[in-house]
């Protein structure tokens, strides 16, 4: 494994310049493997050694892959203005080049993944990787009868796209107004636009799972975690 500067690795932890990093070793405030080390440019494994901060554990990731119950009113686009995911992340996750895989509206909530790996998300997000992403659909009336065949199928848009076949299945009891769809795409407004096809509007949305990964219980709204390595091996296939 290949070792690096104290300085260096520090300051990828930390987020932080090389200047701010230095002075932190020089002060003492650095250990490796429970031994303080002044020298910035003493050569560590990132990988294997223990690195604390004033006693706190600090861990060297090259990408990280976190799972966001995302609330209502929060989007998830960087450039569309407002307050995004990213600014309601807690600091302990912040670096650079972090980014949500994939959009949920501003009024659609759950589970959405925030990352700094852009080759996974690429994997993740294209439609021929056939990751499916799952949602909890709450309709404005009552869906028509025959409507799940028509999303089997492949529903066409009001703009004439034709949507890879969806699955869709009617989870109150039969009152047809709450609906489990799972799709393999992801194009803009999708879901609502197909209940739309449908002569329907969707009055609320909320993602359940993304690659067979359901969004964890435990997390409150705007609450997030670090996706496991089997977690992350489901979505993307074991690669």
């Amino acid at each position: 494994m290949k070792s690096e500067r104290l300085d260096k690795t520090v300051a990828f932890i930390l987020q932080g310049g090389r200047k701010e990093a230095v002075k932190l070793i020089k002060s003492g405030e650095i250990a490796v493997g429970g031994n303080v080390i002044k020298d910035p440019a003493a050569k560590i494994n990132p990988h294997k050694d223990r690195i604390t901060l004033s006693g706190k554990e600090i861990c060297y990731k090259e990408k990280i892959y976190i799972m966001m119950n995302k609330p209502l009113g929060v989007v998830s686009s960087t450039d569309d203005g407002g307050v995004t995911v990213i600014d309601i992340l807690p600091e302990e996750f912040l670096r650079r080049g972090l980014f949500p895989a994939g959009r949920l509206d501003k009024d659609t909530t759950g589970f959405v993944l925030i990352t700094d790996d852009g080759d996974f998300a690429h994997r993740m997000l294209s439609p021929k990787s056939h990751v499916d992403k799952e949602y909890e659909v709450f309709l404005a009336e009552p869906l028509e009868e025959g409507a799940e065949k028509k999303f089997s199928d492949g529903l066409t848009l009001g703009d004439g796209y034709q949507c890879l076949p969806a699955e869709t299945e009617c989870i109150d009891g039969g009152k047809r107004i709450k609906f489990k769809v799972i799709l393999r795409e992801g194009k803009y407004h999708q879901i609502k636009r197909m209940f739309a096809a449908c002569g329907n509007r969707v009055a609320a949305l909320h993602r359940t799972a993304i690659g067979g990964v359901h969004l964890d219980s435990s997390l409150k709204a705007g609450e997030c975690r670090e996706l496991t390595a089997e977690e992350l091996g489901r979505i993307t296939g074991g690669e």
